[in-house]
């Protein structure tokens, strides 16, 4: 197979409202891993060029087993969560903090030092 699962269809709804077809879940060595480019959660839009928009989902699982060695998908990449990390955890991000939490206190400690020091030396 692809080695990936999908879940969705006008018959069961992955999204609510939403009939669209979603990568559920990716095969570790499978097809799709090894390529490196689907991702869980994506939405399939076509496949070979077929649109899988209002399908059932059986019909949608039907036309990947018949989609043959050489297969073209069109996808729309899921959203990233607006209030969670971007990245996944274990591929080598520490999920310390950000650049910034560190940059903006210390420049401003560095700038009323510098004010400190100049008006130090004014009493001088």
């Amino acid at each position: 197979g692809l080695g990936f699962n999908i879940v969705g269809g006008t018959d069961q709804q992955y999204v609510a409202n939403d009939n669209s077809i979603y990568v559920s879940w990716i095969k570790k060595d499978g097809a799709a891993y090894l390529d490196g480019r689907l991702q869980e959660g994506d939405k399939i839009l076509a496949i070979n060029g077929k649109d899988l928009k209002d399908l059932r989902h059986k019909d949608a699982v039907e036309l990947f087993r018949n989609a043959g060695y050489h297969v073209s998908l069109k996808i729309q990449r899921r959203l990233q969560p607006q209030n969670g990390p971007v990245s996944h955890r274990g591929d080598g991000d520490s999920g310390g903090l950000p650049l910034a939490a560190i940059l903006v206190p210390g420049l401003a400690l560095a700038a009323t030092a510098v004010w400190i020091l100049l008006r130090y030396r004014q009493r001088m």
